[in-house]
């Protein structure tokens, strides 16, 4: 059983940053790719960014790639997402998911747990 926890979110004005981080416990999750997704009003839940498990490799979405760093601390047990120049399009729930036990980075299904998101608001 893997607990993720995020914070970080809040409102912050267009042009602005914000951390968010993702705490895992239960189970160590260094050993697995992990990812974040996030979920507008009214939409799909999609794909933002992925990090394989020693962090050497990354993956983004089209529509943050330049902007958003993801990151992670294994000895803290922890993944980090950095957003950068932040759009109101970017306003959403933020949720972790991992560990990534196999499948393609992008889909939902390739993950094993998910967080109980952060709310990001982007106000223009």
């Amino acid at each position: 059983q893997v607990q993720l926890v995020e914070s970080g979110g809040g409102l912050v004005q267009a042009g602005g940053s914000l951390r968010l981080s993702c705490a895992a416990s239960g189970r160590t999750v260094s050993g697995y790719g992990m990812g974040w997704f996030r979920q507008a009003p009214e939409k799909e839940r999609e794909f933002v960014a992925a990090i394989s498990w020693s962090g050497g490799s990354t993956y983004y979405a089209d529509s943050v790639k330049g902007r958003f760093t993801i990151s992670r601390d294994n000895a803290e047990n922890t993944v980090y997402l950095q957003m950068n120049s932040l759009k109101p399009e970017d306003t959403a729930v933020y949720y972790c998911a991992g560990p990534r036990y196999g499948g393609t980075y992008y889909l939902r299904s390739a993950y094993g747990y998910w967080g109980q998101g952060t709310q990001v608001t982007v106000s223009s």
